[in-house]
């Protein structure tokens, strides 16, 4: 193809294609730096359409593809061996796990790698598309149905999107059959031929689209099959399935989600601990996000104190410290409340994020690093019960600026909720017995723990509000986060809590110490609740269904005879602390399992995750053996072609049987040649085959294909003959 305008609309078109897969992804996730991932295949189409040399093009790219990821994650400059080599090792790692298939393993770095990978693929289709088979209809449909599917099901609007789609593929499709007609009939390009093309093309693509815009629409003739599906779900909000795990966004939470045992950490403790990563304090009536008050983050040295204190220094306490060996490539530190001090195998630095009160690790060099081992010494705190209860509205020394943070609601919290909460606290004189009242409040058999028949909250519909009063069924996310809007609700301030629960006890130590060895899992992902006490510090509190709270508590406060409040300590739990995944999903299920769309969904997911080694080599002798079958098909092919025309009489059935015979003697060695005409190539294949049989059908086919001559039973009368011919080929 020519290298003129005309050929550079083509490539403007095709990546202006391409660019409709790109522009939900910043709507719909949470990929940065989007414009360095859409000029990659502009300069990809680019470097084609000037004709670069191809190994120039796949050094120029592959160069591009290295500094996008240099700019994007490391710091420092470009020719620094310290990013090259951490680059080199996050790839070593991650290939590592990609031959594991843990997909939620891998890291940001090499799933941007990835993604660079399959634009290229994608700018290379286009390419074979445009120039090679002059065809783009394929590429064109399928970024149809895309948009669509994720205007349907996503809350990406795809109306103008759709338009852009239709105008420039059918432009595109129109400008590919002209030069398909060109090259076939062997035409001259003319200026005046392309403007004769192009201009009526241009007309009708305009005047289509634009009555499809104004024109009224008709009422859709079938039912919506979204809320159709949704119907297969109890809850109106219906949901999507999550994979269990740490995950930085929780900004929409609900939905159901599936189990995952992949190792996160292996923890050698004497202390069964929760392992805190992050809170967040700003509930938006969907899902919780993270004020910014403090822009700077507080670093420290291994040696140095921890910058934020989780409890006074009033507080009873008992040092100990804790083994932490990480198995996933994460950045943070997980820790227990009372964190003192780190301790890792090799000099490093840390940052807090004071607005998350999130760790994170850095080597020397300011790069960020997983420590694979590293030690925590942290205090364990006995909050005094007298020192609790002497905190309430009427006493609190709390300053106005804490008090407002983490008291923070929406304003559009549904007037239930907060009525609710002084309900349940309106016998209640202070802060501490008030926060056990609501952590007792999920204890009633109205509320059910349960991970995959979970509701996600309409658009106008609160995500607590729903679980309170609506589902009443949910996983931490819906307890904690109810917990904490309630507690907010009557003015104590709290926050939400994410990290992991203590995990699953393996062996004891042999060593000296004789510690216990804990094994943490995707699946022991948590959030819990921290109540903030003006005399004591942050407290733990577990609303969680199922889950026990493993805050010690000193019940100090004696009962006197004038009738004061009286402390009663809590009652040990009769049956051992349960797993999340297994034991609590036994307490919840229902005589008769339901069958729901979600719960095939998750059984079908579960199969393959359990099941996907053979599926992978099932896939495999089933390419293997429709390779074979495809390899042999010059042996097989006549046997179908002579069933296939056997018992058909109808006359116009010759031109159908006539192109097949061209195809198989082609298959079978006789190929015909690029200008050969079909009564030369017919007295080709009778001198080889030794008879007359060829010429005397190709006579049959002109008659009936260019004078339209089409007398009854011709076809009859010429089967015998294509079938002989057939038949040759079968040798």
């Amino acid at each position: 193809m020519r290298k003129d305008s005309a050929s550079l609309l083509l490539y403007v078109c095709g990546f202006l294609l391409l660019w409709e897969w790109l522009r939900p992804i910043e709507q719909l996730t949470q990929t940065d730096h989007i414009a360095i991932f859409i000029a990659f295949p502009l300069l990809a189409l680019f470097l084609s359409y000037i004709e670069v040399n191809k190994i120039a093009q796949v050094l120029i790219k592959s160069l591009y593809v290295i500094y996008a990821l240099y700019f994007i994650y490391f710091e420092g400059g470009f020719f620094n061996a310290t990013w090259i080599g951490f680059f080199w090792t996050d790839l070593k790692s991650n290939f590592s796990t990609l031959l594991k298939a843990d997909w939620y393993g891998l890291s940001d770095v090499f799933r941007s790698l990835l993604f660079f990978v399959l634009l290229w693929l994608m700018t290379y289709l286009i390419e074979y598309w445009l120039l090679r088979r002059k065809s783009i209809f394929i590429f064109f449909f399928l970024t149809l149905i895309y948009i669509t599917v994720l205007d349907t099901f996503t809350v990406y609007k795809a109306n103008t999107a759709i338009i852009r789609t239709i105008v420039i593929g059918f432009s595109v499709m129109g400008m590919l059959t002209f030069f398909r007609l060109i090259t076939k009939e062997k035409l001259i390009r003319e200026r005046f031929k392309m403007s004769k093309w192009m201009v009526p093309l241009a007309v009708m693509i305009t005047v289509s689209v634009g009555i499809g815009f104004v024109a009224p629409k008709a009422a859709p003739i079938w039912p919506d099959p979204v809320p159709y599906l949704k119907s297969f779900s109890d809850q109106a909000g219906g949901g999507y399935v999550k994979k269990i795990g740490y995950g930085i966004d929780d900004s929409q939470l609900g939905g159901p989600f599936i189990g995952d045992d992949s190792i996160v950490y292996r923890i050698k403790t004497d202390q069964e601990n929760y392992w805190k990563v992050e809170s967040k304090d700003i509930y938006t009536g969907k899902g919780w996000e993270v004020s910014n008050l403090q822009q700077t983050r507080f670093s420290f040295l291994a040696e140095g104190e921890i910058p934020v204190k989780s409890f006074l220094d009033v507080v009873n306490v008992k040092e100990n410290s804790a083994s932490v060996m990480a198995i996933k490539n994460y950045d943070h530190i997980v820790y227990p409340l009372g964190l003192k001090h780190i301790d890792a195998s090799f000099e490093s630095k840390y940052e807090m994020d004071p607005n998350l009160e999130k760790i994170y690790s850095y080597d020397q060099a300011g790069n960020p690093v997983t420590l694979d081992e590293y030690v925590v010494q942290y205090d364990i705190p006995k909050y005094s019960v007298t020192e609790l209860m002497k905190n309430s509205k009427l006493n609190s020394n709390l300053d106005a600026q804490t008090l407002s943070r983490y008291t923070q609601l929406p304003e559009n919290l549904p007037q239930r909720v907060r009525d609710l909460a002084l309900e349940i606290t309106k016998d209640k004189k202070n802060w501490f017995d008030q926060a056990r009242a609501i952590e007792k409040y999920f204890d009633s058999s109205a509320y059910t723990y349960d991970q995959k028949d979970v509701a996600v909250p309409k658009e106008d519909q609160d995500y607590v509000d729903q679980f309170l009063f609506e589902t009443k069924k949910g996983y931490c996310d819906n307890f904690s986060s109810s917990m904490v809007v309630l507690l907010r609700s009557v003015g104590i301030p709290a926050r939400w809590v994410k990290g992991y629960t203590e995990g699953e006890f393996k062996e004891y130590t042999t060593d000296e110490a004789a510690k216990k060895i804990y094994e943490i899992t995707n699946n022991n992902a948590h959030s819990w609740v921290e109540v903030y006490f003006p005399n004591q510090g942050w407290v733990t509190f577990e609303p969680t269904k199922g889950f026990s709270n493993s805050t010690n508590f000193d019940f100090d406060q004696k009962t006197d005879t004038a009738g004061q409040s009286q402390v009663t300590p809590p009652v040990p739990a009769s049956k051992p602390k349960q797993d999340r995944l297994d034991k609590l999903e036994q307490d919840t299920k229902v005589t008769k399992k339901k069958v729901t769309f979600k719960s095939i969904l998750l059984d079908v997911q579960t199969f393959f995750k359990d099941n996907w080694k053979w599926f992978v080599l099932g896939m495999l002798v089933l390419i293997a053996a429709v390779g074979f079958v495809y390899s042999k098909r010059g042996k097989w092919m006549p046997y179908f072609l002579i069933y296939r025309f056997k018992y058909s009489k109808k006359d116009e059935h010759l031109a159908a049987a006539y192109l097949q015979l061209l195809i198989q003697l082609e298959r079978y060695g006789l190929k015909r040649k690029k200008d050969q005409t079909l009564r030369n190539y017919a007295r080709y294949v009778d001198t080889f085959f030794s008879t007359r049989e060829m010429s005397k059908l190709t006579s049959k086919y002109e008659q009936y294909l260019y004078r339209q001559e089409r007398t009854h039973g011709s076809w009859k009368e010429t089967k015998e003959l294509w079938e002989n011919l057939i038949k040759k080929t079968i040798a």
